[in-house]
């Protein structure tokens, strides 16, 4: 067998990984989501910060999470302990998107947000696992890029593909 055979060999098993992994992912998402907050794609939020300065981003991890890394100008909303009226002096029609490791957490929040009169609320499909996963920036507490993703516990890292897992 040539070394040519050999690297198509390698990279063909290379991409059927990955294909299952997302497949995967994809399923364990599916399993958690209730579909009660609409979803936006990694893709699409990037569009919409590109043309939208006005998107405010809620983090709803934990802060022990949170202050690992976040998408860049993301707000801090802890989830275990979230206040509605931390953000009373917010628009409703503002738009909103949170997210979390996965998604699970900020549904719960975009939900919270929803039915106290948010209007433009989405939850980030896949959460930062995903946004990282798309080679997407993240920065720590002192807005500086890292490669570092807290990812809840060690269960939870095999959904985390690119950067640095930290738990």
């Amino acid at each position: 067998m040539g070394k040519k055979s050999i690297f198509i060999g390698c990279l063909i098993c290379f991409v059927w990984q990955n294909a299952i992994g997302q497949s995967a992912f994809e399923e364990k998402l599916r399993s958690l989501y209730r579909n009660t907050v609409p979803l936006i794609t990694v893709e699409q939020l990037k569009n919409d910060l590109q043309k939208n300065k006005g998107v405010i981003l809620l983090d709803t991890r934990a802060l022990e999470e949170y202050s690992v890394s976040h998408l860049p100008n993301a707000k801090f909303v802890d989830y275990q302990k979230f206040k509605q009226h931390d953000l009373d002096t917010l628009d409703r029609q503002t738009p909103i998107i949170v997210y979390c490791s996965v998604g699970y957490r900020s549904e719960r929040i975009g939900e919270k947000l929803m039915a106290s009169g948010f209007k433009n609320v989405k939850n980030l499909y896949g959460g930062i696992f995903e946004w990282v996963n798309a080679r997407n920036p993240v920065v720590d507490n002192d807005g500086r890029p890292t490669l570092k993703v807290h990812t809840y516990n060690k269960n939870w890292s095999q959904w985390l593909l690119k950067g640095v897992k930290v738990y």
